[in-house]
């Protein structure tokens, strides 16, 4: 019964019908596309001509109905207008066809009961078929026809086909599937949408001196420091140390600023008077289309800004003489704006475009389905999903349209990338529609999947279904499965191998460093950046849905993920782990047969020592292909147990979830803080032990014991004189022997030099 979960949680291969076609190995028999053929019912209502009109003037209110069983759709409606155009499109799908007659009507709109004009009948077998790159079918005017069937005045300009979602009249048609969702602002909020993401930049202010500040109170010495404010960020440079009024400071301060900018960059200087007042000596705004762009690390030129003093009301300004301050600002290119984590990042470009190299592949994504979601919402006491994918990579954002009323949505999309590094990873993630009927005004997270590319064979179809899973409260929740279609097409072999050489990062990382606490805080920066710009989009895509795709909150502390990075290194480090056992037991001659073979070895490695190098690299290799055989042939998914998401702690789960600052009672907080201080103790006595024995190793020549020093001194220089004359393969041998030698040459108690360097002194009894 304990397996069942697990087994739950894992990728399952399948075999979709792809773009009409089969997979065959690993290439598609048809050259589009990676989503299976959803076939729909598409009618363009034109526009209408020579309408009856309902009064002596001959104007009318007139809207279009297009009804297909159950399904009903209608076009906007213009007043006292009898040549109206809609031109508007809407798409049934074949799944859902409840009639075999469509049926197209126009209406007067009225107060009371909407007025019958005439409609237009279409039998569902004689309807053409049209399959792109075929070009659009032509529109026609159909004469209007009452409900007996004779023709009456007005005519309709109508196109009636069978299509597929490959359709160019697809993203804008109205759909079937969301039949529910009223309004053309409705319609927007569920269709789907390609997002650029805003051009980023480093915005970087070299605060150098200031001259010629006029503090009011003339008996002190200024306190100043310069307060720098871009948009909704603010940072301050160290209070200068010369304490005069040509007070000098040479900090960097980091921002980051979106392209179009908007707000611009407002330096104050300001000179602190009393611990909790500060007077501005004078400020100044910078426009940032006026800031120097570079793209190297070769500095710009600084400039000299005139500071304005802010006056008090009624003051009055005097002379023209102004502060000013030097400084030297840049939006450096040549980095790469993190708004990611750098473990699983989609781009890595230098946000200048000039230093882009050219593309070493194209990403190939298909969302085919989502089956068994669990309901986020109830609409009129039925549980109920209006599930929508978002899929992440590089600088372009997709959003599929939103499926209503669906716990096994199908949206068959199918979304394309340039690929620039194969060290990057996609993210698509599924979210419920909290802004139609029964929602919360919020999107709430399904799940989402990573895709490493570098984990994929070029040229190959990978098609699996993804378990979507969500770490809640309660513990770990599978909320459905996704099923991806997934294709890296490689462009030039050459170039992408090239790529495993050069830098992760652009050169300017390297060359002008940022720190680490400097990058997060400017990547906190540039999510709050993408954030507000996305969700300005039309529909646009919420806080919530970006900050989960980006992974916000990920460094925050959970004990959860600490006891998984801790099992992940000791994972890292078993290899070298179960080396050092085996070499035990060969020490210990647990199989002789082995030990008297490496003797063997270990002989003709000292005698040949030219053959050390061939030998490991060798068997490196043989290693390799002997591994070959059970390489992975599955992409990498989220892993419950490497998490330790599976057996975690609901206290655990408790402490990670909450907020910050604490939201929880007192006396919850001081058990989790007893705790986090019994294990910051173990780790305090590790990295005290790990100090204890570094300090050892320099007491060896520090002459702390002047008696060990003596004898270690002695040592070295006998050493050094029996190792002149011995050669060096005597001795290797004879140590090697020795530390191979049979347990019936051993003793149970510590070794001679183990025994002398655990007497040396350490600054341990020095700590208070």
């Amino acid at each position: 019964m304990q397996g069942s979960p697990q087994e739950d949680f894992l990728l399952k291969e399948t075999n979709p019908h792809l773009g009409g076609g089969k997979v065959i190995g690993d290439k598609l028999t048809s050259t589009y596309d990676l989503v299976e053929q959803m076939e729909y019912l598409y009618v363009r209502v034109v526009k209408a001509k020579d309408l009856p009109g309902k009064d002596v003037t001959g104007s009318c209110d007139p809207y279009v109905e297009v009804k297909l069983g159950n399904y009903k759709g209608t076009t906007r409606h213009f007043e006292k207008k009898s040549n109206p155009e809609w031109n508007q499109v809407f798409a049934f799908s074949k799944d859902r066809l409840q009639a075999s007659v469509v049926e197209v009507t126009v209406k007067d709109k009225d107060v009371v009961k909407d007025d019958f004009m005439g409609r237009v009948m279409f039998d569902l077998n004689e309807i053409p078929k049209r399959v792109p790159p075929d070009s659009p079918l032509a529109p026609q005017w159909f004469r209007l026809e009452d409900r007996k069937g004779d023709k009456v005045k007005g005519e309709l300009m109508l196109a009636v086909w069978m299509g597929t979602q490959a359709d160019e009249a697809f993203p804008e048609a109205w759909l079937s599937d969301g039949v529910a969702v009223g309004g053309v602002d409705g319609l927007s909020s569920i269709r789907s949408k390609v997002y650029p993401s805003p051009k980023l930049w480093y915005l970087r202010v070299n605060v150098i001196e200031a001259q010629d500040l006029q503090p009011s109170d003339k008996s002190r010495f200024p306190d100043v420091y310069v307060k720098a404010i871009l948009g909704n960020e603010g940072l301050t440079t160290q209070v200068s140390t010369s304490r005069s009024i040509n007070p000098m400071w040479n900090e960097d301060l980091m921002f980051v600023a979106a392209e179009p900018f908007e707000a611009p960059l407002i330096l104050s200087v300001e000179d602190r008077v009393a611990p909790n007042k500060t007077e501005v000596l004078g400020r100044c705004a910078i426009p940032l289309k006026y800031v120097d762009k570079r793209v190297d690390h070769k500095p710009v030129n600084t400039r000299w800004y005139n500071l304005e003093k802010l006056l008090v009301e009624g003051e009055k300004k005097e002379g023209k003489f102004n502060s000013k301050i030097h400084a030297r600002i840049s939006l450096d290119g040549g980095y790469h704006v993190l708004d990611e984590s750098a473990h699983y990042s989609s781009d890595l470009k230098p946000t200048a475009k000039q230093l882009w190299k050219s593309s070493i592949g194209v990403l190939e994504l298909g969302i085919l389905n989502a089956q068994g979601l669990s309901p986020m919402k109830t609409i009129d006491g039925q549980a109920t999903t209006d599930a929508y994918c978002v899929a992440k990579y590089g600088l372009k954002w997709v959003r599929t349209r939103t499926i209503i009323n669906s716990l096994s949505p199908k949206w068959n999309e199918q979304y394309t990338w340039d690929v620039y590094d194969p060290c990057t990873v996609i993210t698509i993630g599924v979210f419920d529609n909290g802004n139609l009927q029964g929602g919360d005004g919020r999107d709430s997270r399904i799940g989402k999947v990573r895709i490493r590319l570098s984990t994929l064979e070029t040229d190959r179809v990978y098609t699996h279904s993804y378990p979507l899973l969500v770490l809640q409260p309660s513990g770990v929740k599978k909320m459905g499965e996704i099923h991806l279609a997934v294709r890296f097409t490689c462009l030039s072999l050459v170039n992408m191998l090239h790529m495993y050489s050069q830098p992760l990062l652009p050169k300017m990382h390297y060359h002008l460093p940022l720190t680490v606490l400097q990058l997060n805080k400017l990547r906190h920066q540039a999510t709050d950046i993408v954030c507000a710009r996305l969700s300005r989009a039309e529909p646009p895509l919420r806080n919530e849905v970006v900050g989960y795709m980006l992974d916000l909150g990920a460094q925050m502390w959970s004990m959860r993920r600490s006891k998984a990075n801790f099992f992940r290194i000791m994972g890292a480090l078993s290899g070298l782990i179960a080396v050092g056992k085996w070499f035990d037991q060969i020490c210990n001659w647990k199989n002789p047969i082995t030990t008297v073979l490496i003797h063997i070895l270990f002989l003709i490695l000292v005698l040949y020592p030219e053959l050390i190098l061939p030998t490991i690299f060798l068997y490196l290799f043989l290693i390799g292909v002997w591994y070959y055989r059970w390489r992975p042939r599955h992409p990498p998914h989220m892993d419950t147990r490497l998490s330790c998401a599976d057996n975690a702690h609901p206290d655990e789960l408790d402490e990670e979830f909450d907020s910050f600052p604490t939201s929880r009672a007192s006396d919850i907080v001081r058990m989790r803080y007893d705790r986090l201080r019994t294990i910051a103790g173990r780790i305090q006595t590790v990295v005290g032990d790990m100090a204890t024995q570094g300090e050892r190793l320099q007491s060896l020549l520090n002459w702390r014991d002047p008696r060990a020093t003596a004898l270690f001194v002695v040592l070295c220089f006998v050493a050094a004189i029996v190792l002149y004359v011995t050669p060096f393969q005597v001795v290797a041998l004879l140590a090697g022997f020795y530390v191979l030698r049979h347990p019936r040459f051993r003793k149970k108690v510590p070794s001679v030099p183990l025994n002398f360097f655990r007497r040396l002194p350490s600054k341990a009894d020095c700590m208070l």
